[in-house]
């Protein structure tokens, strides 16, 4: 499962996001309305968690945008507005369910377990990711190529659920450093390369036709 969380406080971000991450699940964070648009416009999630007092685009309008794209993702409200009428706006939004801040992680997480199980037929959540004969299953964490089992670590999972989520698309290193490492790009570490080559050399190496490519001075693509 992967969320993502909307919120501009910096603390309640990063507690959300270490509850999160000790459940075994992935999370991105926003800290903005247009970046939370930006992320929910390029990637699958199976919960998005929204503040309301966001910068540059408040949680509301944000809510309205995402389900005129994907009518069916799941989207929780986190806010400190708690009158009839904030809920009211917060539902006519579109939201799939409000909790009012303060809150006890276990309860948002609660919440997001049940969206996401309510919702597990959301057409833009796929089960199990395909390029060509390579298959990542997204549910059970298990790779295979033409029929045979692969062993990633969590990195180089990670690092391929992202590729195949944008299978046919040029990624860029900054890319892949923000939304797999979620760290800010340094020009001078080559930590990317070498997890490309791992990969390349677990999924293509023994296998035809090679899906993994670089492409120079712009990034990588899975091709198949």
């Amino acid at each position: 499962m992967k969320i993502l969380l909307v919120e501009d406080e910096v603390s309640l971000a990063s507690f959300v996001r270490k509850g999160i991450e000790s459940e075994g699940y992935e999370i991105d964070l926003a800290y903005d309305g247009l970046m939370g648009k930006r992320l929910a416009a390029n990637n699958m999630y199976s919960v998005i968690v929204l503040d309301v007092n966001l910068p540059h685009i408040n949680g509301f309008d944000l809510c309205r945008s995402i389900k005129r794209e994907s009518p069916r993702q799941p989207v929780l409200l986190l806010t400190a507005l708690d009158s009839l009428p904030d809920k009211e706006s917060g539902f006519g939004a579109g939201a799939d369910d409000y909790l009012v801040k303060p809150f006890e992680f276990r309860e948002l997480l609660l919440r997001i377990k049940a969206l996401a199980r309510r919702d597990s037929a959301f057409s833009g959540m796929k089960t199990v990711l395909r390029v060509g004969n390579l298959e990542l299953d997204t549910a059970a964490h298990m790779v295979t190529r033409a029929g045979q089992h692969i062993e990633l670590t969590a990195r180089e999972y990670a690092l391929l659920e992202y590729l195949m989520i944008n299978h046919g698309r040029v990624v860029s290193r900054i890319d892949i450093a923000e939304k797999v490492w979620d760290l800010h790009f340094d020009t001078n570490t080559n930590v990317i390369e070498v997890y490309i080559n791992y990969l390349r050399k677990k999924i293509d190496k023994e296998f035809s036709p090679k899906l993994l490519h670089t492409v120079k001075g712009m990034g990588y693509v899975l091709r198949g």
